[in-house]
């Protein structure tokens, strides 16, 4: 893992490289991004980005998630969820917001937590 340190911003990002992977739990107080494989859970108390080789099998938790690569697992963010093109997400997922690029594969349940009480929903497809 490697560290990157901007000096006009103190936001440390951990970068787990492609080619590399990792058995067990990860956890960071900063930013992460992930290229490679992981299995076993992911904590970052940041935001999350797992670019287009990584591949999670465990759960995942962070502040924001932005998805190009595969996750089978959980995904629970405290803020956005981002699911771009070509990524997949077999799982169930927990995110204030969803974002669902086209081209992204979800396979799961999705829950909002925007901290309203659940409402009941309308079937707006029926006439």
């Amino acid at each position: 893992m490697a560290h990157k340190n901007n000096s006009s911003s103190s936001v440390d990002v951990s970068i787990l490289s492609s080619g590399v992977k990792i058995e067990g739990k990860i956890y960071s107080e900063g930013n992460m991004r992930i290229d490679g494989k992981v299995i076993g859970d992911v904590t970052v108390n940041g935001n999350l980005t797992l670019g287009e080789s990584s591949e999670v099998k465990g759960d995942v938790r962070a502040m924001n998630v932005t998805l190009t690569g595969n996750i089978q697992g959980s995904v629970e963010a405290n803020e956005k969820v981002i699911l771009e093109a070509n990524s997949r997400l077999v799982g169930e997922l927990t995110a204030k917001i969803l974002v669902i690029e086209e081209g992204a594969k979800f396979d799961g349940k999705s829950n909002m937590n925007s901290g309203k009480p659940k409402s009941e929903t309308t079937d707006v497809s029926k006439k």
